[in-house]
């Protein structure tokens, strides 16, 4: 992210226990391209039990499922998302643009202020035993 530039990240909970953020939809989204839970855990570099457990907490968190499981046979297994998955993706996305928007309008001056992550730290403040403590470097 360059100098001046805001983004916002959003997790929206649900009821208790109940929430839906990036990495929940990012992958209903891998499984809506790929047919595939084990594929788009793949794609996120997650382990297919994690990815497991994330689309089965989703499913038991709604009255509707989420996403609907084909067992394998001749042609193998799916995963496919419901009308109501979509629809969950298209309200997160939604939501998620329309804040990013809210962000970088409310931040846009004091964006400018920030600085670089790597950059320059700030100057070296005395520790209380008065010796001077230099940050760390961040190695590239």
């Amino acid at each position: 992210m360059s100098k001046g530039t805001v983004s916002a990240r959003l997790r929206v909970d649900l009821s208790a226990g109940v929430s839906v953020g990036p990495g929940k939809v990012a992958l209903l989204e891998g499984i809506a391209r790929s047919g595939s839970l084990s594929a788009a855990a793949r794609d996120l570099g997650m382990s297919y039990r994690r990815a497991w457990l994330l689309v089965h907490s989703v499913n038991e968190a709604f009255r509707e499922p989420v996403v609907h499981f084909v067992t394998g046979g001749k042609e193998g297994g799916g995963a496919q998302l419901t009308a109501f998955g979509e629809t969950l993706i298209e309200r997160y996305r939604g939501l998620e643009l329309a804040t990013g928007m809210l962000a970088r309008e409310a931040f846009r001056d004091i964006a400018t202020q920030a600085r670089p992550a790597g950059g320059q730290a700030a100057a070296a403040a005395p520790t209380a035993a008065g010796r001077v403590r230099r940050p760390l470097r961040r190695r590239s």
